[in-house]
């Protein structure tokens, strides 16, 4: 369960690169319901989706030649600084070295060794994101990764998560279940799977993170993503004790997850 009060580790902030961020933001808004909020002056294009008034997260334009449009996850951190030294210590990579945010908060983007992309955001007078774990905002974080082991081990050590491996139905593998250092099971908050090189063509074989949203009817949500001139990499399927899901891509290549979620027992 991703929540609003932030610990250390946790999921706190998430925001997409797109090549077209009006058209993006029209194709979220159709999709999800948000509102999408220019924030201007030194922001450039930058801006922020909101549901029902609330912050979910942000999107801006691609700022990396040759980057791929996909949303970034960022963790958060009680210092950004000392996040990037234990980084470079693990032997991952500085993308975006710790910056100022105009007092809003500090932030940093990684790649773990294996390749992944993600960030930390050391809060300032923002906090993170004003909504989670409810429909059209994100409850579940997921990496697919080379290496299981080593994507562990990297971030336990940088974030102290604890992890517990779950065998995936018919043989498929093993999931593991991350959660943040000091917390209970209730306060999981993503998974990681391993997967070969092949089967990760959307970035050419690099592992990658992604955001997974809830939503009341997984179906319907499908079916908005495809009229919208979005596509459908799996699903919908029903997960067992987990919910019906699908793999979704947006009109500009980013994939994110679908989800409604099984009811829990009143």
């Amino acid at each position: 369960m991703i929540t609003t009060d932030f610990v250390p580790g946790s999921p706190c902030w998430i925001d997409l690169g797109a090549p077209d961020v009006a058209a993006t933001a029209a194709f979220y808004g159709s999709v999800f319901g948000w509102d999408f909020r220019p924030m201007g002056g030194d922001a450039g294009e930058y801006g922020t989706f909101e549901l029902d008034g609330k912050t979910i997260g942000g999107i801006g334009p691609l700022t990396e030649e040759g980057a791929r449009s996909a949303w970034m996850i960022y963790f958060h951190t009680r210092d950004a600084d000392a996040a990037t030294r234990a980084v470079e210590a693990a032997g991952g990579t500085v993308r975006v070295a710790p910056v100022d945010a105009d007092g809003e908060g500090r932030m940093a983007q990684f790649s773990d060794p294996q390749g992944g992309q993600f960030a930390v955001w050391q809060p300032g007078r923002h906090k993170g994101m004003e909504a989670a774990d409810q429909p059209g905002a994100l409850c579940w974080t997921e990496l697919y990764t080379t290496d299981a082991a080593a994507a562990k081990e990297f971030y336990g050590g940088l974030f102290g998560w604890r992890t517990s491996d779950v065998p995936l139905p018919g043989g498929g593998g093993t999931y593991s279940l991350i959660t943040p250092q000091g917390q209970g099971e209730e306060r999981m908050q993503g998974g990681l799977m391993q997967l070969p090189t092949d089967a990760l063509a959307l970035t050419g074989g690099r592992p990658y993170w992604h955001p997974v949203f809830a939503v009341e009817n997984c179906d319907a949500t499908v079916a908005k993503v495809t009229r919208n001139e979005g596509s459908v990499q799996m699903g919908p399927e029903d997960a067992e004790d987990v919910g019906r899901l699908a793999v979704c891509v947006d009109p500009s290549g980013a994939d994110f997850v679908v989800l409604t979620p099984v009811a829990t027992p009143a």
